[in-house]
């Protein structure tokens, strides 16, 4: 993990041209709060980067369990920053219409703490097994082991259709994986046991117990809740817009309940659909 020399933020820069461009007002709540709280700690951290990151040493050994709530909100260089913050538009779009602004703020608070404690076990881990102490020193900055869990999520609602991986039709259902070794390859630097962290509490959520044990932790909260007040559509441009609108009540779709979602995607990938988002959104501007 290294920050390189800061100069002009440009990947700052175009991360607020195309959250501008999308319109703030089309994004939901607790996406768009994500975004900002992101750039608010980029831009003013609590601690500098290697007091914030994650790592067993520091963690575990020197009891400093807050990097634990700073390290998935700090990145190493604005397009760290970038990268991940598009990711989380438009996952964040998508999967908050889908599960509601509650329990989608539930969800990302859960999958931020236990995707930094699985990071620490798998560490542990391979420092164990392979008998190399280095292991528990590497140290993690970033949101993207939380945007791989959401990938996961993301991806079994919408199981059907193709990701774009290195020019390759990759299945859906495969697609985190494959994301997951394409990064690796292509950047050898980044946290390959925080990227695969995410998946894995994906897949508990999806797969494993998590859900109905955030169920019972949340009490009253139901994973099909979504905030009142807002109508959602699917325009031209593939991807869903929201509006304000008369209160309809709760629940207009259930967890359960699969869909198809080829449909509103057109079979466009999660960047293909956002750029043309952020086209139709420049040419609504424009005319």
């Amino acid at each position: 993990m290294q920050r390189r020399s800061r100069g002009i933020n440009a990947g700052l820069i175009l991360l607020l041209s195309q959250i501008f461009h999308v319109g703030i007002s089309n994004i939901p709540p607790v996406t768009l709060a994500t975004l900002v709280l992101n750039i608010w700690f980029f831009l003013n951290p609590l601690k500098p980067l290697f007091e914030s990151c994650l790592s067993v040493e520091k963690c575990y050994q020197q009891k400093d369990w807050q990097r634990l709530l700073l390290s998935p909100l700090h990145h190493a260089d604005d397009w760290h920053l970038y990268f991940n913050m598009a990711s989380m538009l438009w996952k964040g779009i998508h999967l908050e219409r889908r599960l509601g602004s509650r329990w989608f703020a539930y969800v990302i608070v859960t999958f931020s703490l236990l995707t930094g404690v699985l990071y620490l076990f798998l560490e542990f881990a391979l420092a164990e097994f392979l008998d190399e102490p280095d292991f528990r020193r590497n140290c993690a900055v970033g949101f993207s082991g939380v945007l791989f869990a959401l990938k996961v999520l993301n991806n079994h609602y919408c199981p059907g259709g193709f990701a774009n991986i290195l020019g390759f039709p990759v299945p859906n259902r495969l697609a985190c994986w494959a994301e997951l070794l394409a990064i690796h390859f292509l950047s050898p630097g980044t946290s390959f046991a925080g990227h695969l962290a995410g998946i894995l509490v994906g897949l508990m959520y999806t797969h494993g117990p998590l859900k109905k044990i955030m169920k019972k932790c949340a009490g009253i909260f139901s994973s099909n809740m979504h905030y009142p007040g807002q109508q959602y559509h699917v325009n031209n441009s593939g991807y869903s817009r929201y509006q304000d609108s008369y209160q309809y009540g709760w629940a207009a779709y259930s967890e359960e309940t699969p869909r198809n979602y080829d449909a509103y995607t057109a079979g466009l990938s999660e960047e293909e659909q956002l750029e043309r988002a952020l086209r139709a959104s420049l040419w609504d501007r424009v005319s």
